[in-house]
């Protein structure tokens, strides 16, 4: 790994306005752009991705400075963020569109999403094993623009106020050293 150069991780962990919310927080992160990866259709749409039908994950693409935070770190806080436990589910987003999936972008990101999974299931970190996905990453398209920089952008809609609002606060108030000030 070059130490000197900014990397790629690819995370699919439920709806992307909430993780994009988190990892835009996270020192080091460079940007954070929610779109789709792991399906059959090229160039979806937000209508096609909940179809079900498209295969693709809602997912975030982020670039980080690896000399300021690291892929391990992200790892941490990815699974902190959502329940890696359920298939095909986030708490009310039902379907493949919200799994839970690591789409690594070298030979290093694989091994060590594979040992962090390996390691809280071995450990019981969650009262049920983590189904999280490790897979290659494949084509990744960019949601439409009004999906970018959702929170943000949108804080006074009801899903922002009401759902990713509150775990932001709680992303901020656990994880205070990785947090942009």
């Amino acid at each position: 790994m070059d130490s000197n150069k900014n990397e790629t991780a690819i995370f699919a962990n439920g709806c992307f306005w909430c993780s994009e919310a988190i990892f835009q927080k996270i020192n080091g992160v460079k940007e954070v752009k929610p779109g789709y990866i792991g399906g059959k259709t090229e160039n979806p749409t937000y209508e096609d991705v909940c179809t079900g039908l498209t295969d693709h994950a809602e997912a975030i693409e982020i670039i980080f400075d690896n000399k300021i935070v690291s892929y391990q770190e992200l790892l941490e806080v990815f699974f902190a963020t959502h329940d890696p436990t359920t298939l095909n589910r986030q708490g009310s987003d039902v379907g493949t569109q919200y799994r839970s999936e690591i789409f690594y972008t070298t030979k290093d990101q694989k091994e060590q999403a594979e040992l962090f999974v390996k390691t809280l299931n071995e450990e019981n970190i969650f009262e049920k094993r983590v189904v999280t996905k490790v897979t290659e990453a494949t084509t990744f398209y960019f949601a439409e623009n009004y999906h970018q920089n959702y929170f943000n952008n949108n804080p006074e809609k009801s899903y922002c106020a009401m759902v990713i609002s509150p775990k932001v606060k709680k992303f901020e108030k656990f994880f205070q050293e990785y947090v942009t000030k």
